[in-house]
C-alpha cells in the first residue's frame, strides 16, 4: 500500500488512510494486494479526468486499474487511485461529516471501481452501493447518497 501526497503545496498525513486502505483490503480477502493512492488538488485531477476521460473538469476519485486481477508474484497489482482533498473538503462540507471521512468514502469507491465494480449502468448500481455500504461500515464512515453523488466515478 502506497499512499503518497506529492501535489505542490499539498500536504496530508496518510497514516490513517493507509490503515483503512489495509483493513479494506483484508475484508476483501486481499491482504497482499499492491494499491497506490494519491492525493492532490482539483487542478491536478482536472487534467487527468480531461486526458482520461474527456471530462474538462475536477472530480472526486479517479480509479485506474492494472489488468483487473493480474497476478504479479503472490500480490495482486490493483491500481491505482487519484483522489483531489480540494473536492473531498467540498463534499465533507456538504454531506456534514469530515474530510477524513470523505477520504475513506472516495477510498472505498476508488477501490470497487478497481475491483470492476461499477455503477453506470442501473443494473450494476445496488451491486457496488451494497458492498460500499458494507466497507463503509467496517471502517465506521458515513454511507448516504455514495453513488448519487455528480462527482462520483
Amino acid at each position: 500500500m502506497d499512499i503518497s501526497a506529492r501535489c505542490e503545496g499539498l500536504r496530508y498525513p496518510t497514516e490513517a488512510l493507509e490503515a483503512d486502505a489495509e483493513r479494506l483490503l483484508n475484508a476483501l480477502d486481499l491482504p497482499e494486494a499492491e494499491l497506490s493512492m494519491v492525493l492532490c488538488t482539483d487542478p491536478f485531477i482536472r487534467r487527468l479526468n480531461k486526458q482520461y476521460r474527456g471530462k474538462d473538469q475536477p472530480t472526486d476519485v479517479l480509479s485506474f486499474a492494472m489488468q483487473e486481477g493480474q497476478k504479479v508474484g503472490e500480490a495482486t497489482v490493483l491500481g491505482d487511485l487519484i483522489v483531489s482533498v480540494d473536492t473531498a473538503r467540498r463534499q465533507a462540507l456538504e454531506h456534514g461529516h469530515t474530510v477524513e471521512q470523505e477520504l475513506r468514502i472516495l477510498l472505498v469507491h476508488g477501490l470497487l471501481h478497481l475491483l470492476g465494480y461499477d455503477h453506470v449502468r442501473p443494473e450494476d448500481a445496488p451491486r457496488m452501493q451494497a458492498e460500499e455500504a458494507r466497507l463503509l461500515l467496517l471502517l465506521n464512515a458515513p454511507s448516504v447518497g455514495l453513488i448519487q453523488r455528480a462527482g462520483a466515478g
